[in-house]
């Protein structure tokens, strides 16, 4: 293995079990193996999610969903979750469909990893650097599971091969903006809101998190997913729309009328629609109506309402950079699918060479998606290499 992440110990573990006689080495650049899983999910590695309404892969692998829906008719969901349990790893699922260790302690799954590694006999190399193929002539099967590669020379050697690329570039991060008064709210959460780049498709739906820099949250880092490519054009520079309450003009408006009724003589701030925090509604309040925010409710005029109406669901802003996380960092990009086998993920330029994980042009939105990626694929490399090591024999 070329890589000492999670698609990299998964595939040697997995390739030890279905081949016990085949010696297999996992070679690591950096003096620490399973870094990225340690820290993932806030230190608490989101394992897999149970795909539960997800009803086209698409929503949740916006670049490799048609790959993927193949491969996990070979090892899904449902697979690692047993996986990880019949080796010792209680789970348990979040009300949003998220799987976690039981333990919420990321290192439980590194423990699992490097314990079943070692039980197996598969040989681990920290501080080794792989640069070319022929430094691993000797090896009968060689699989790159090398993880992103968001500066991109990580991948020049396998282009060096033949190998289809296509350019990395980040994914699964928050958005900066330049919104003051919105930052003050730092630590704001809107439960339920639905984010969308301007002027496109592009949309998503979820818990949104105000920050001191702008926003964050499952929706933002969903919309970031969805629109990588898209903003890393742009510059990370794009009109950026909220809809605090995930609910259409005509039920705000509804909803706003329901409430002018109930409290006539209440303070528009004192009275908060659709379980908004009291902070966040008295923001957007002002945001809508300036210093009518604190009008009481009977005093609001047509116009007044369809700002407020407007502010609820059509809320503007402008996205004018990013905030990466590298201890989180996702890419879209890298090996083409086009350069490997659909069924194996064998190289289509070099035998006997595999992919497995991020290295691949694969990435699924936040939720456990993108290591659900490299348990598959890494398992898919290692039935492809013991059928085809027994083959030989």
């Amino acid at each position: 293995m070329i890589g000492g992440g999670a698609a990299g110990f998964f595939t040697a573990v997995n390739l030890k079990a279905m081949c016990p006689q085949m010696d297999v080495t996992i070679f690591e650049r950096s003096s620490r193996v399973l870094a990225k899983v340690a820290v993932s999910g806030g230190g608490r590695c989101n394992v897999t999610n149970t795909f539960e309404g997800v009803t086209d892969l698409s929503s949740v692998y916006p670049r490799g969903h048609r790959l993927m829906k193949r491969l996990m008719k070979g090892f899904s969901e449902r697979d690692a979750y047993e996986w990880f349990e019949s080796h010792g790893v209680r789970l348990t699922v979040q009300d949003d469909h998220c799987v976690f260790p039981a333990a919420q302690d990321a290192r439980v799954i590194v423990d699992c990893l490097t314990a079943e590694a070692h039980r197996r006999g598969v040989e681990v190399l920290t501080g080794t650097k792989v640069g070319s193929l022929a430094e691993l002539e000797d090896y009968d099967f060689r699989v790159v599971t090398t993880g992103g590669q968001p500066r991109g020379e990580g991948l020049r050697w396998l282009e060096e091969c033949g190998h289809e690329t296509v350019a990395p570039v980040p994914s699964l991060f928050t958005f900066k903006t330049g919104d003051a008064t919105l930052h003050s709210l730092m630590g704001t959460v809107a439960d339920d809101a639905t984010v969308a780049i301007a002027g496109t498709r592009l949309k998503a739906r979820g818990p949104l998190l105000v920050t001191h820099w702008g926003m964050s949250g499952p929706a933002i880092l969903k919309l970031s997913s969805y629109a990588a490519r898209q903003l890393a054009d742009g510059g990370y520079r794009a009109p950026l729309t909220v809809n605090w309450t995930s609910h259409d003009d005509a039920a705000i408006r509804a909803e706003l009328t329901r409430l002018g009724r109930q409290a006539p003589g209440r303070q528009l701030t004192a009275v908060r629609p659709f379980g908004l925090t009291t902070r966040l509604w008295t923001y957007l309040a002002g945001r809508a109506l300036g210093d009518r925010a604190h009008a009481p409710w009977d005093s609001l005029n047509a116009k007044e309402t369809n700002r407020l109406v407007n502010t609820l669901a059509n809320d503007a802003y402008t996205i004018d950079g990013r905030a990466p996380f590298k201890d989180e960092f996702v890419t879209c990009g890298g090996v083409a699918l086009t350069a490997v086998d659909a069924a194996t993920l064998e190289s289509r330029h070099v035998p006997r060479l595999y992919f497995a994980g991020e290295v691949l042009d694969i990435d699924g939105v936040t939720g456990g998606f993108n290591f659900q990626a490299a348990w598959t694929t890494a398992y898919t490399v290692c039935k492809a290499i013991s059928v085809y090591s027994y083959s030989l024999e």
